[in-house]
């Protein structure tokens, strides 16, 4: 595959001043002394995309992501570096960019059109499919629009993009203003377009969509480059940034006991058999030690509390990996405080193979009081809950949080930790079982 878009070493700078008078007197400075401080947006960016790849930019509000997209359609300038773009682009930025309020929708589609290097003639042709896909009715299309709802004009403004048959479609998160049928109708052309080697940049809050259109993802952070891999490695790493966790990947091992790590826990097996909730087992099984264990699985956290066991049993209460759609399960974890932590929360997500949270659920959600978690503590959770997933292989993740004021923090959090498998008897269309009653008269 040949490259379709390269950046290499991609810097943007912008001077800041205090004050609107600094700038003139740093320009009138004989001795050039300087009133501004530098505010990096990028700093040193280094990435390529290939020719027909779905290539997603993920980061928190504020990490250089839209500037990124307007560097690489010409909108804004670098301060250093190189970029290429081999292609005709289309980019859809800004709700309203290269607009004029004042002309109709149509006048707007003309005009647009001339900027992208279209005729008049290669515009009329397109003109029924963008009004058609647009779905502006009651002659809206002849309407100024300044007039337009958000969702009319970003109809207008993602189907002129897209008519164009661009070799290069930019998109930002104009998208997430439409509502979802709109946002369903939209991604599948993208589809379409990728399917006909249309190259596709988007930036998205939407991690599922990351996830599932792209094939690489690139994870800015305050204008830095963290890490460019598969999306689903990419999200979880994001997830750790929003979580205010060191960007990198811990091994499994650092943090589940291994054969080499058994006897260097802080907590062994024998601590398993009480817990200040006054729980007491007579003969205590490792349930971990009966899971099918990634060994690649995410795992990080202060660790101020601690997984010291977790798995999953069937509902005649042995540990399993193999649940039968439609039978009870529990999901059990015991957790130890290695700190004081008010209202610890307990959680459970299961996923699908590329990383698309599917269901799930919290101590906080469920509104169970956990009180507090003095130091050496031993909570021991139990969610119970039937198998509505459809056959087939997920991930369990689990965490223990909580909130210190308003910011959450992790304490220790495994992401896809074990794999889990469900069998059926008979199956259904999609991801999870509706149980419909079917009656017919």
């Amino acid at each position: 595959m040949s490259k379709i878009v390269e950046v290499k070493n991609l810097t943007k700078v912008y001077q800041l001043y205090n004050k609107p008078i600094d700038r003139l007197k740093e320009g009138l400075s004989p001795v050039r002394k300087n009133y501004h401080r530098d505010f990096y947006a990028l700093n040193d960016i280094s990435f390529d995309v290939e020719k027909g790849e779905s290539f997603g930019i993920i980061g928190v509000n504020g990490s250089g992501k839209s500037t990124l997209l307007k560097i690489l359609t010409g909108v804004l300038s670098k301060t250093k570096g190189d970029v290429k773009v081999n292609g005709k682009v289309s980019a859809l930025l800004e709700l309203g960019a290269g607009f004029n309020m004042d002309y109709t929708g149509i006048e707007n589609i003309y005009l647009n059109g001339t900027m992208m290097g279209f005729s008049k003639e290669e515009m009329d042709s397109k003109l029924s499919k963008i009004i058609e896909f647009a779905d502006l009715k009651d002659n809206a299309i002849y309407r100024p629009v300044k007039e337009y709802s958000s969702g009319m004009f970003v109809r207008l403004a993602f189907s002129l993009s897209i008519a164009v048959e661009p070799e290069i479609l930019i998109v930002d998160e104009a998208l997430s203003v439409g509502d979802i049928f709109f946002q369903t109708k939209c991604y599948k052309r993208m589809d379409e377009l990728k399917n006909n080697g249309t190259t596709i940049i988007m930036v998205t809050h939407d991690l599922g969509a990351v996830i599932k259109y792209c094939d690489r993802t690139l994870v800015l952070h305050n204008g830095n480059q963290v890490a460019i891999g598969t999306p689903h490695e990419m999200v979880d790493l994001y997830k750790k940034i929003l979580a205010g966790q060191e960007p990198h990947i811990n091994d499994i091992e650092n943090n589940v006991d291994s054969e080499e790590n058994k006897g260097k826990s802080k907590i062994n097996d024998e601590e398993l058999e009480t817990s200040d909730l006054g729980m007491k087992e007579n003969s205590l099984e490792v349930l971990k030690d009966k899971m099918s264990i990634n060994p690649h699985a995410d795992i990080y956290g202060d660790m101020k509390a601690e997984f010291v066991d977790f798995g999953i049993l069937d509902q005649k209460g042995n540990p399993a990996t193999v649940i039968v759609k439609g039978e009870t399960f529990t999901i059990r974890e015991k957790i130890r405080m290695n700190e004081d932590i008010k209202d610890p929360i307990f959680t459970w997500t299961i996923k699908d193979k590329r990383g698309t949270d599917l269901t799930g659920t919290n101590t906080m959600l469920e509104k169970v009081d956990t009180g507090f978690g003095k130091k050496g503590k031993v909570y021991d959770v139990s969610f119970t809950q039937k198998m509505r997933l459809q056959g087939g292989e997920y991930l369990l993740s689990m965490s223990c949080t909580s909130f210190e004021g308003d910011e959450l923090k992790v304490h220790h959090r495994m992401y896809d930790v074990i794999s889990l498998t469900v069998l059926i008897n008979e199956n259904k269309v999609g991801i999870f079982d509706s149980e419909s009653k079917v009656r017919i008269r």
